[in-house]
């Protein structure tokens, strides 16, 4: 069997982050001033160094004209993915026992 890296949420935010500030075309600099976060704090939060309050992830979603659910349902489906390929599934009254 292949191992599989675990994931952190905190990374998963980051990268989903990241992703749409790119396809945006705004730099880290200018997300940093639209959103009211330092440069270091925001790049620190996008390569998931630091984990983000969620009022810090409504100011920068916010500054992407995103709305954080949209940002938080993209983590979610890739955390499902990145599970799928380590957890088998199994019903949720087994996964609680």
């Amino acid at each position: 069997m292949v191992e599989v890296k675990p994931v952190l949420v905190r990374e998963l935010i980051g990268e989903a982050l990241r992703e749409e500030r790119i396809r945006q075309g705004k730099t880290l600099r200018q997300l940093s001033g639209l959103a009211r976060v330092s440069l270091g704090y925001l790049s620190e939060v996008e390569r998931g160094q630091k984990e983000a309050s969620s009022e810090l992830l409504a100011a920068i979603s916010g500054a992407l004209d995103l709305p954080l659910s949209t940002v938080l349902n993209v983590v979610s489906e890739r955390l499902a993915e990145h599970e799928a390929m380590v957890i088998p599934l199994r019903p949720l009254a087994q996964a609680a026992a």
